[in-house]
């Protein structure tokens, strides 16, 4: 089921839990969860920066949370405009979203 919809060569299953994973030093996509595990996710992309990955998140722009002002204060944010819609979805999602980069340490220019 993975391998039908996967875009990149080298990714995690739900069962090998990308959480339990060490990222660096590649490069990372991560579209997560969108509900209350999303923070987790965050923040794992904040610690995998810090070891050396570059990891980029598609996120909803939940800018009253938490995470996302964790995320903000040391990662790129760029806005998507308008709503995204995936595949041959009839609706868009109800949120708008982000693109949030953490570079990895060794590259953060202040």
């Amino acid at each position: 089921r993975y391998h039908e919809n996967a875009k990149a060569p080298r990714f995690f299953t739900r069962e090998q839990d990308g959480l339990a994973q060490a990222w660096a030093p590649h490069g990372v996509f991560l579209n997560p969860p969108y509900g209350t595990a999303i923070g987790r996710w965050i923040a794992k992309a904040r610690e995998e920066a810090q070891a050396g990955a570059l990891a980029v998140a598609l996120v909803p722009a939940r800018t009253d949370t938490r995470w996302w002002h964790d995320a903000q204060a040391v990662a790129k944010v760029r806005f998507l405009r308008g709503r995204l819609r995936f595949g041959d979805a009839q609706a868009s999602a109800p949120f708008p979203s982000a693109i949030v980069v953490f570079q990895p340490a060794a590259k953060q220019v202040c």
